[in-house]
């Protein structure tokens, strides 16, 4: 009788420790869930012609899970270039913007600067917004133009119909005179449009410190504001220390601006390993850190919502530890990762943008010399089983 006295109450402080444990991992006697995703290593199919890709630096995807890419010719090395070189049958460049269909196929390709004067010396960001408008941002600073090597170039933010026909221009090349300027931009990260009120929010970005807001239709201004909804100003900063106080700015890049279904828009400030949330007047509501002691160029990339109405989760790239993060919206907590560094399908070298489709599938660009575009399939919720998942692979059937 002593025997099974005592080993219920060994049950019994067993179940009280598992219990303070599910507390403090936010568990209500449930095991923590959170979206899982396999690599897809057969998608994109090959591109033809003998086409290759530079750093790709946007990804969108639009109302029929047309998956837009944008990357900069002007970055794959010459010894890839043979074809265009006439020395060899391979290869050359692809235009900047691709579109493939959800199976992987190139549909369409266009852009470039010898079609389009006012195109971006350096290209950064794609978006196509609810009418299916492409936008274009660039971030070609001091000394990527041989002409005007001291001043910042990209200045401007570019809007064309699918077909790649040019409809608006807002700022221009060159004549940026900072982020206060509400005529011109400074090295664009990212755009968005909301469809309630047709309002082009800007992540504005390489060179401002500033999120500014225009109407999609006509590029007239309407606000901007820099971090904790401050006027922004463009004082040189210290270098990032982790245990400093936080920055009252945010730092060069403001590298990505996404809107909630509920009118939260999330900003990263990239290299403060940040993320602001503001309302869409620019009243500042709350921040989260995330690898606060990462250095160089941030852990904060781009982040994309999870598709289900109340887009409980988050999933945010981060290049500089080369992995995928996946938060729990509500609280921002990461609930795991997934990704690791290196080539193969499924690592991740400079995991740059992230976007989501109708079936909640993800698609990751690389920029440095990954220089590609993956994509992840949903594969559910699943219990979390550890932090850090590691390389997602797919599982065998069976195993």
């Amino acid at each position: 009788m002593k025997r099974y006295l005592y080993s219920g109450l060994i049950m019994l402080a067993l179940g009280a420790a598992v219990g303070v444990g599910s507390k403090m991992r936010g568990e209500t006697g449930k095991r923590v869930m959170a979206p899982k995703f396999e690599v897809d290593p057969f998608w994109p199919k090959p591109l033809p012609n003998h086409w290759r890709i530079g750093m790709t630096i946007g990804v969108s995807v639009d109302a029929q899970d047309h998956v837009w890419v944008i990357h900069r010719p002007l970055t794959i090395e010459n010894r890839e270039l043979h074809l265009d070189l006439k020395q060899a049958q391979c290869c050359a460049k692809a235009p900047p913007v691709l579109e493939f269909d959800k199976d992987g196929n190139l549909m369409n390709s266009w852009g470039g600067r010898d079609k389009y004067p006012v195109w971006p010396q350096s290209e950064h960001g794609v978006n196509v917004d609810y009418k299916g408008n492409v936008w274009l941002g660039g971030n070609g600073g001091i000394g990527s133009d041989p002409e005007n090597k001291d001043v910042y170039v990209d200045n401007q933010i570019l809007k064309f119909t699918p077909e790649g026909k040019f409809l608006l221009q807002i700022g221009k090349p060159r004549e940026s005179k900072g982020s206060n300027d509400t005529d011109n931009l400074k090295g664009v990260a990212q755009t968005l449009v909301d469809p309630k009120t047709n309002e082009l929010y800007v992540a504005d970005g390489y060179g401002n410190r500033r999120v500014i807001v225009y109407d999609a239709e006509t590029g007239k201004y309407k606000r901007h504001w820099g971090a904790y909804g401050h006027k922004p100003d463009d004082k040189i900063l210290p270098p990032y220390k982790p245990e400093a106080p936080p920055d009252q700015q945010f730092r060069n890049p403001v590298h990505c601006v996404a809107l909630s279904n509920d009118n939260l828009l999330y900003v990263c400030d990239r290299v403060n390993d940040r993320i602001q949330v503001f309302k869409t007047d620019g009243t500042f509501l709350k921040e989260y850190f995330y690898e606060k002691q990462t250095l160089a160029a941030g852990s904060v990339w781009e982040i994309a919502f999870s598709r289900d109405p109340a887009q409980k989760y988050i999933y945010m790239t981060d290049g500089e530890n080369s992995h995928v993060n996946i938060l729990l919206r509500d609280t921002m907590e990461v609930l795991t990762r997934f990704g690791d560094g290196g080539r193969v399908p499924g690592e991740f070298y400079g995991v740059h943008s992230i976007a989501t489709d109708s079936k909640g599938n993800l698609y990751t660009t690389e920029t440095y010399q990954g220089q590609r575009i993956q994509k992840f399939v949903y594969k559910g919720l699943m219990p979390v089983e550890k932090k850090d998942q590691g390389v997602a692979w797919p599982v065998k059937k069976g195993s």
